[in-house]
Protein backbone atom coordinates (compact mmCIF):
# COMPACT_ATOMS: atom_id res chain seq x y z
CA UNK A 1 0.00 0.00 0.00
CA UNK A 2 1.56 3.64 -1.12
CA UNK A 3 1.12 7.00 0.21
CA UNK A 4 1.01 10.19 -1.48
CA UNK A 5 1.55 10.84 -4.99
CA UNK A 6 0.96 7.71 -7.04
CA UNK A 7 3.45 8.54 -9.55
CA UNK A 8 6.35 8.95 -7.02
CA UNK A 9 6.32 5.22 -5.29
CA UNK A 10 9.05 6.77 -2.88
CA UNK A 11 6.47 9.48 -1.38
CA UNK A 12 9.59 12.21 -1.52
CA UNK A 13 8.55 15.70 -2.01
CA UNK A 14 10.32 17.28 -5.25
CA UNK A 15 13.18 19.40 -4.41
CA UNK A 16 12.97 23.32 -4.89
CA UNK A 17 15.91 25.68 -5.67
CA UNK A 18 16.22 27.79 -2.69
CA UNK A 19 14.71 30.78 -2.86
CA UNK A 20 16.46 33.82 -4.59
CA UNK A 21 19.04 31.17 -5.90
CA UNK A 22 18.20 30.12 -9.77
CA UNK A 23 17.94 26.63 -10.40
CA UNK A 24 19.19 24.29 -13.56
CA UNK A 25 17.66 25.94 -16.77
CA UNK A 26 16.53 29.33 -15.16
CA UNK A 27 17.91 32.34 -17.02
CA UNK A 28 20.00 34.28 -14.92
CA UNK A 29 19.84 38.20 -14.18
CA UNK A 30 22.01 40.91 -13.30
CA UNK A 31 21.72 42.31 -9.74
CA UNK A 32 19.57 44.97 -9.43
CA UNK A 33 21.62 48.70 -10.78
CA UNK A 34 23.89 46.43 -12.58
CA UNK A 35 23.76 46.60 -16.52
CA UNK A 36 23.93 43.73 -18.40
CA UNK A 37 27.59 42.63 -20.11
CA UNK A 38 27.70 40.89 -23.19
CA UNK A 39 24.37 38.63 -23.20
CA UNK A 40 22.81 38.19 -26.61
CA UNK A 41 20.80 41.25 -27.81
CA UNK A 42 22.88 44.15 -26.15
CA UNK A 43 25.76 45.77 -28.38
CA UNK A 44 29.08 45.30 -27.48
CA UNK A 45 31.58 48.13 -27.00
CA UNK A 46 33.06 49.45 -29.85
CA UNK A 47 31.25 47.64 -32.52
CA UNK A 48 28.08 49.27 -34.54
CA UNK A 49 25.08 50.25 -32.17
CA UNK A 50 27.53 51.14 -29.31
CA UNK A 51 28.69 55.13 -28.39
CA UNK A 52 28.78 57.42 -31.24
CA UNK A 53 32.50 58.59 -32.68
CA UNK A 54 33.57 62.27 -31.43
CA UNK A 55 34.04 64.40 -34.26
CA UNK A 56 37.71 63.98 -36.22
CA UNK A 57 37.84 60.62 -35.54
CA UNK A 58 39.39 58.70 -38.03
CA UNK A 59 37.67 54.80 -38.57
CA UNK A 60 40.27 52.28 -38.82
CA UNK A 61 41.48 51.40 -42.43
CA UNK A 62 38.41 52.95 -44.34
CA UNK A 63 39.06 56.53 -45.21
CA UNK A 64 36.01 57.39 -43.47
CA UNK A 65 36.12 60.34 -40.81
CA UNK A 66 32.98 61.91 -38.74
CA UNK A 67 32.56 65.60 -38.60
CA UNK A 68 30.62 67.69 -36.58
CA UNK A 69 27.20 68.74 -38.55
CA UNK A 70 28.06 66.03 -41.39
CA UNK A 71 27.75 62.43 -39.55
CA UNK A 72 30.65 60.10 -41.24
CA UNK A 73 31.97 61.20 -44.49
CA UNK A 74 34.87 59.88 -46.74
CA UNK A 75 38.18 61.44 -46.51
CA UNK A 76 39.48 62.63 -49.98
CA UNK A 77 41.81 60.72 -51.65
CA UNK A 78 44.93 62.40 -52.97
CA UNK A 79 44.46 61.33 -56.64
CA UNK A 80 41.27 63.18 -56.65
CA UNK A 81 42.68 66.45 -55.09
CA UNK A 82 45.00 66.60 -58.09
CA UNK A 83 42.48 66.04 -60.48
CA UNK A 84 41.29 69.34 -59.38
CA UNK A 85 44.03 71.09 -59.13
CA UNK A 86 45.14 70.06 -62.70
CA UNK A 87 41.51 71.84 -63.24
CA UNK A 88 41.69 74.69 -61.32
CA UNK A 89 45.54 75.15 -63.00
CA UNK A 90 43.78 74.42 -66.59
CA UNK A 91 40.95 77.78 -65.53
CA UNK A 92 43.89 80.05 -64.02
CA UNK A 93 46.24 79.19 -67.23
CA UNK A 94 43.13 80.06 -69.73
CA UNK A 95 43.14 83.26 -68.03
CA UNK A 96 46.79 84.03 -68.25
CA UNK A 97 46.67 83.41 -71.92
CA UNK A 98 43.95 85.04 -73.25
CA UNK A 99 45.07 88.60 -70.96
CA UNK A 100 48.56 88.12 -71.91
CA UNK A 101 48.04 87.12 -75.73
CA UNK A 102 46.06 90.91 -75.61
CA UNK A 103 48.99 92.38 -73.53
CA UNK A 104 51.53 90.88 -75.92
CA UNK A 105 49.95 91.94 -79.01
CA UNK A 106 49.44 95.29 -78.36
CA UNK A 107 52.69 95.58 -77.25
CA UNK A 108 53.73 94.51 -80.89
CA UNK A 109 51.37 96.66 -82.78
CA UNK A 110 52.22 99.36 -80.90
CA UNK A 111 55.67 98.78 -81.90
CA UNK A 112 55.80 97.99 -85.39
CA UNK A 113 53.21 101.69 -86.14
CA UNK A 114 55.83 103.25 -84.05
CA UNK A 115 58.47 102.31 -86.73
CA UNK A 116 56.24 102.84 -89.75
CA UNK A 117 55.11 105.94 -88.29
CA UNK A 118 59.10 107.57 -87.75
CA UNK A 119 60.21 106.11 -90.97
CA UNK A 120 59.43 108.95 -93.58
CA UNK A 121 60.69 111.20 -91.25
CA UNK A 122 64.66 112.96 -91.46
CA UNK A 123 67.19 112.23 -88.97
CA UNK A 124 66.13 114.72 -85.60
CA UNK A 125 62.23 114.03 -86.41
CA UNK A 126 62.72 110.57 -86.48
CA UNK A 127 64.65 110.59 -82.99
CA UNK A 128 61.95 112.64 -81.58
CA UNK A 129 59.50 110.31 -83.44
CA UNK A 130 60.67 107.21 -81.99
CA UNK A 131 61.34 108.63 -78.06
CA UNK A 132 56.79 109.56 -78.16
CA UNK A 133 56.66 106.21 -79.47
CA UNK A 134 58.81 104.70 -76.84
CA UNK A 135 57.06 106.79 -73.97
CA UNK A 136 54.03 105.49 -75.43
CA UNK A 137 55.24 101.73 -75.67
CA UNK A 138 56.44 102.78 -71.89
CA UNK A 139 52.77 102.99 -70.76
CA UNK A 140 51.57 100.40 -73.06
CA UNK A 141 53.73 98.07 -71.12
CA UNK A 142 52.75 99.76 -68.01
CA UNK A 143 49.39 99.33 -68.51
CA UNK A 144 49.87 94.99 -69.29
CA UNK A 145 51.62 94.62 -65.94
CA UNK A 146 49.10 95.96 -64.50
CA UNK A 147 46.65 93.69 -66.31
CA UNK A 148 48.94 91.11 -64.64
CA UNK A 149 48.55 91.96 -61.15
CA UNK A 150 44.63 92.31 -61.72
CA UNK A 151 45.14 88.71 -62.97
CA UNK A 152 47.16 88.09 -59.99
CA UNK A 153 43.93 89.60 -57.85
CA UNK A 154 41.32 87.29 -59.43
CA UNK A 155 43.69 84.51 -58.52
CA UNK A 156 43.72 85.33 -54.99
CA UNK A 157 39.80 85.91 -55.25
CA UNK A 158 39.00 83.15 -57.11
CA UNK A 159 40.79 80.26 -54.53
CA UNK A 160 40.12 82.40 -51.52
CA UNK A 161 36.48 83.67 -51.57
CA UNK A 162 35.50 80.26 -53.02
CA UNK A 163 36.56 78.52 -50.75
CA UNK A 164 35.77 80.81 -48.24
CA UNK A 165 32.16 80.62 -48.84
CA UNK A 166 31.38 77.76 -50.92
CA UNK A 167 34.17 75.35 -49.71
CA UNK A 168 35.41 74.25 -53.45
CA UNK A 169 36.62 75.81 -56.25
CA UNK A 170 35.93 74.93 -60.05
CA UNK A 171 37.97 71.74 -59.59
CA UNK A 172 37.07 70.52 -56.15
CA UNK A 173 33.21 70.91 -57.35
CA UNK A 174 33.79 69.37 -60.81
CA UNK A 175 35.01 65.94 -58.65
CA UNK A 176 32.57 66.45 -55.77
CA UNK A 177 34.92 67.50 -52.94
CA UNK A 178 34.72 69.89 -50.21
CA UNK A 179 37.00 71.77 -47.48
CA UNK A 180 35.21 72.50 -44.49
CA UNK A 181 36.30 72.64 -41.12
CA UNK A 182 37.17 69.65 -39.00
CA UNK A 183 35.07 70.89 -35.40
CA UNK A 184 32.08 72.59 -37.43
CA UNK A 185 31.58 70.55 -40.94
CA UNK A 186 30.82 74.32 -42.01
CA UNK A 187 32.94 76.21 -44.87
CA UNK A 188 36.05 77.61 -43.90
CA UNK A 189 35.17 81.49 -44.02
CA UNK A 190 36.85 84.57 -44.34
CA UNK A 191 40.12 83.65 -42.22
CA UNK A 192 40.34 80.48 -42.73
CA UNK A 193 40.10 80.71 -46.43
CA UNK A 194 42.39 82.74 -46.69
CA UNK A 195 44.75 81.14 -44.08
CA UNK A 196 44.34 78.11 -46.87
CA UNK A 197 45.52 80.33 -49.53
CA UNK A 198 48.49 82.26 -48.41
CA UNK A 199 50.72 79.51 -46.91
CA UNK A 200 51.16 77.90 -50.03
CA UNK A 201 51.57 81.18 -51.94
CA UNK A 202 54.75 82.14 -49.42
CA UNK A 203 56.33 78.74 -50.01
CA UNK A 204 56.00 79.77 -53.66
CA UNK A 205 58.70 82.69 -53.29
CA UNK A 206 61.09 79.83 -52.47
CA UNK A 207 61.69 79.24 -56.37
CA UNK A 208 57.94 76.96 -56.31
CA UNK A 209 59.79 74.41 -53.72
CA UNK A 210 57.64 75.25 -50.60
CA UNK A 211 54.61 75.77 -52.45
CA UNK A 212 54.84 72.37 -53.80
CA UNK A 213 55.72 70.80 -50.59
CA UNK A 214 52.75 72.16 -49.34
CA UNK A 215 50.80 70.25 -51.50
CA UNK A 216 52.67 67.44 -51.45
CA UNK A 217 52.56 67.86 -47.18
CA UNK A 218 48.76 65.54 -46.88
CA UNK A 219 51.15 62.11 -47.55
CA UNK A 220 53.26 63.36 -44.41
CA UNK A 221 50.04 62.93 -42.42
CA UNK A 222 50.40 60.34 -39.91
CA UNK A 223 46.78 60.71 -38.59
CA UNK A 224 45.14 58.88 -42.05
CA UNK A 225 43.21 62.36 -42.38
CA UNK A 226 45.55 63.44 -45.50
CA UNK A 227 45.67 67.87 -43.85
CA UNK A 228 48.45 69.28 -45.51
CA UNK A 229 49.98 72.01 -43.33
CA UNK A 230 47.62 74.68 -45.00
CA UNK A 231 45.04 72.47 -43.62
CA UNK A 232 45.54 71.59 -40.17
CA UNK A 233 46.78 75.98 -39.93
CA UNK A 234 43.59 77.04 -41.19
CA UNK A 235 41.82 73.89 -39.07
CA UNK A 236 40.21 72.39 -42.23
CA UNK A 237 39.57 69.11 -43.92
CA UNK A 238 38.69 67.82 -47.47
CA UNK A 239 36.00 65.43 -48.00
CA UNK A 240 34.18 63.83 -50.83
CA UNK A 241 30.77 65.06 -50.69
Amino acid sequence: MSFGDPNNPYGQQPQQPPQGQPGYGYPQQAPQGVPPQGGYGYPQQGQPGGAPQAPGTLQANNGLISVAGLGTVEVATMGRRFGARVIDGLVIGVLYFVLGAIGVGSLVGAGEASIQDCNNLDAAAFETCMNNNNEAAGGILAAFMGAMFLLFIATLLYEWLMIAFLGATVGKLALSLKVVKENTGQVPGLGGGFIRWIIPMVGAFLCGIGQLLVYLSPFFDNSGKLQGWHDRAAGTIVVKK
